[in-house]
């Protein structure tokens, strides 16, 4: 019997054997509607530890989104183990996912990551504050100084640039000081300038709150500072 197998139902003690912030073991995700069935995901095996950004390449529909979906705990694999912070997410309840998402879990999309209506500054507070942080408003002015935005931090974040934006979003999360961040191409629709600006933003996650990072990307740049590439085809990893 596995290790996984063994564990115990209870998240505070239903850990891994191992140190990886997120385990998948042979995951497979089939999407149903009605008599049509999608498969994103098969058989898929992987792993992110802490201090580590992982690169997930490959085409568009191979199922790198659908991984960080399972990952983040907003969907449920068909089959297989996905394991987050140590706990096995199919034996945790519904309340309890969302704590560790919301305690664990920093997101970082490639838009829509803020409240247009919120100033930067309210943004990383307000998104300390659901985490449960202590001292939000000292992290929110940290944070933002810390990716150069101490002087836009009472802008509107729907009057930011692109850019901006996504630096406030990695500010968010740099602010949480998260176990682990997904990333599904943060960098997408930036400027070579910005992509520099906003990578440097995540490799700081990486360095200096041992986050496990998993970025879902097509920026051969990202893939370059990467510790691991990992290539995505029909819902596998390429050996």
């Amino acid at each position: 019997m596995s290790a996984a197998d063994a564990a115990p139902s209870s998240p505070a003690v239903g850990v891994t054997d191992t140190g990886e912030a997120l385990r998948f073991r042979d995951v497979i995700k089939i999407y149903r509607s009605g008599p049509v069935e999608t498969v994103a995901l098969r058989g898929l095996s992987l792993d992110a530890g802490p201090g580590e950004l992982v690169a997930l390449l490959g085409p568009s529909g191979c199922g790198k989104s659908t991984v960080l979906s399972l990952c983040a705990g907003l969907d449920q694999p068909s089959a297989g183990e996905v394991w987050v912070s140590g706990r096995h997410l199919a034996r945790l309840t519904e309340p309890e996912v969302d704590e560790l998402r919301a305690s664990s879990i920093a997101l970082v999309l490639q838009s829509g990551n803020l409240w247009s209506w919120l100033t930067a500054r309210g943004n990383v507070i307000i998104g300390c504050r659901l985490a449960g942080v202590d001292d939000a408003e000292r992290r929110a002015d940290e944070a933002l100084e810390v990716f150069g935005m101490a002087r836009r931090a009472r802008v509107r974040a729907g009057e930011l640039s692109g850019g901006e934006q996504q630096r406030v979003a990695v500010a968010a999360a740099y602010a949480r000081r998260p176990e682990i961040v997904l990333a599904d191409e943060p960098t997408g629709e930036l400027d070579s300038g910005n992509e520099r600006i906003v990578l440097e933003a995540l490799l700081s996650l990486r360095d200096d709150s041992h986050a496990a990072v998993l970025v879902v990307t097509h920026s051969q740049r990202v893939a370059e500072r990467a510790d691991r590439v990992l290539e995505m085809r029909d819902g596998q990893v390429v050996p």
